[in-house]
């Protein structure tokens, strides 16, 4: 699911949120956060958080990565790069 786009150190982002499945806990969803440069070139992979959402279902996890603002978003990204 596509969040935003965002800048940061002079690239524009692509901000997803990226469901996990959980085998051992099949009564929660859980999600972490993809973050894809527009000009990514072939080399590079797509950054991703670790999983830092878990609720019950995933409109509730869809809910909780839409209220992250930009500047957690980027503080975010800052932290996987």
């Amino acid at each position: 699911m596509h969040l935003t786009t965002l800048t940061h150190e002079g690239r524009f982002w692509e901000v997803f949120l990226e469901f996990v499945d959980e085998p051992g806990d099949p009564d929660s969803c859980r999600a972490r956060l993809c973050y894809v440069p527009t000009d990514r070139a072939e080399h590079e992979e797509p950054v991703r958080t670790a999983v830092i959402i878990i609720e019950a279902n995933p409109r509730e996890a869809c809910e909780a990565a839409q209220a992250l603002d930009r500047y957690h978003l980027t503080a975010l990204l800052r932290s996987v790069t």
